[in-house]
């Protein structure tokens, strides 16, 4: 069974605030073939197509197209402030290796 991404309350805020003054724009989180371990998270803004599944709270939106969302079942979506900097982060129970790049995986 799939589990539907979760967006944490932080990731959300951050969004809201990133598309402030910006109606429309959302954030993409989609997994494409590539990246050094198999696949690769494409994070970036974007604006939503028809098939998206739409995650919404607090006025900002998570777009995941139908392609990517098995890959990303159960996931948790989350945004992570560092020393070396902020970024959104995934942590996904499907993946079973990462890279050191936290942006390619593989299953």
């Amino acid at each position: 069974m799939n589990l539907p991404p979760k967006v944490t309350s932080r990731a959300f805020a951050r969004l809201a605030e990133i598309t402030a003054g910006s109606p429309g724009q959302a954030l993409r989180v989609a997994v494409d073939g590539g990246g050094c371990s198999g696949f690769q998270y494409d994070i970036r803004m974007d604006t939503p197509a028809a098939d998206d599944l739409v995650i919404e709270e607090q006025g900002a939106k998570v777009l995941i197209d139908p392609i990517s969302l098995p890959f990303l079942s159960g996931a948790t979506i989350d945004w992570s402030e560092e020393l070396i900097g902020a970024r959104f982060v995934i942590d996904n129970p499907n993946a079973s290796s990462s890279c050191g790049c936290g942006t390619s995986f593989s299953i």
